[in-house]
């Protein structure tokens, strides 16, 4: 089974980041979280990836010929690559351009899936999940798509007034029947017949299809570490668990 990773968007809210290089190319300790992400799916057993590029490109094909010492092969818009310092990784970069909406670059990725199912992921999220059992349950199901539910992390402490008078405080708390999308998903190929083109959003417009069509969604339900990496405090949260070695994804030797 291919794992699919979306690494072609904009990452605006990182801006200072994403001025100079792809979103993906951000860095937790000295590699990027693309690299984490490689390495958590390896742990599982999945070798062969396939990556959306768009926005900034050239940063990530860069960081795998010159940082991981890969020599490329391209054919049009893919770039096949075996990086010599993560033996074992086959990974092919494809690129789908800068505009093209999630959807479109999911759909632009068909043609190296070999018709398969297969996992997916953003490329701004780390996690603890079980991919084992993540695909155990997808197989058992027999729908088309299967997304991760995750609690949202706790942002905000809460109040509790009479009146304007301030009766209790409570710290952050999870919420444990608030569910959102953690994007790890496991999807058959027949989701991209869900996907329209290039403008299509899978996460706006093939979700909720999928949703009306027989209910062919179904969630895996995580109650343990998920964290995205939309902003720099977000990007620095993951850094201060990579360096204190508490970091829930680092699951491999």
């Amino acid at each position: 089974m291919k794992v699919a990773i979306l690494a072609g968007g904009q990452g605006t809210r990182l801006a200072e980041e994403t001025r100079v290089k792809s979103k993906a190319m951000v860095p937790i300790g000295d590699q990027p979280i693309l690299w984490h992400l490689l390495k958590y799916y390896h742990h599982f057993g999945f070798k062969q990836f396939v990556i959306a590029l768009g926005y900034q490109a050239a940063t990530i094909r860069a960081y795998f010929v010159e940082q991981l010492r890969s020599s490329p092969v391209s054919d049009g818009p893919r770039m096949l690559v075996r990086p010599a310092a993560e033996p074992g990784w086959t990974v092919e970069l494809i690129d789908t351009g800068p505009e093209t909406e999630t959807g479109g670059r999911i759909k632009r990725l068909a043609p190296y899936l070999d018709d398969a199912p297969f996992m997916l992921t953003w490329c701004d999220g780390l996690a603890d999940i079980d991919l084992r059992k993540l695909r155990a349950f997808h197989q058992a199901h027999g729908r088309l798509a299967t997304l991760t539910a995750v609690h949202p992390p706790p942002r905000f402490g809460r109040l509790s007034l009479e009146g304007d008078q301030v009766s209790a405080f409570r710290e952050k708390v999870i919420d444990d029947d608030e569910w959102i999308n953690g994007a790890f998903f496991v999807l058959q190929p027949g989701v991209f017949e869900y996907i329209d083109g290039d403008r299509s959003s899978f996460e706006r417009d093939a979700l909720p299809r999928l949703v009306a069509d027989r209910r062919e969604l179904r969630a895996y339900r995580h109650s343990g570490f998920w964290q995205c990496m939309d902003t720099l405090k977000e990007a620095e949260d993951l850094n201060r668990l990579w360096r204190a070695g508490t970091a829930p994804w680092k699951v491999w030797a």
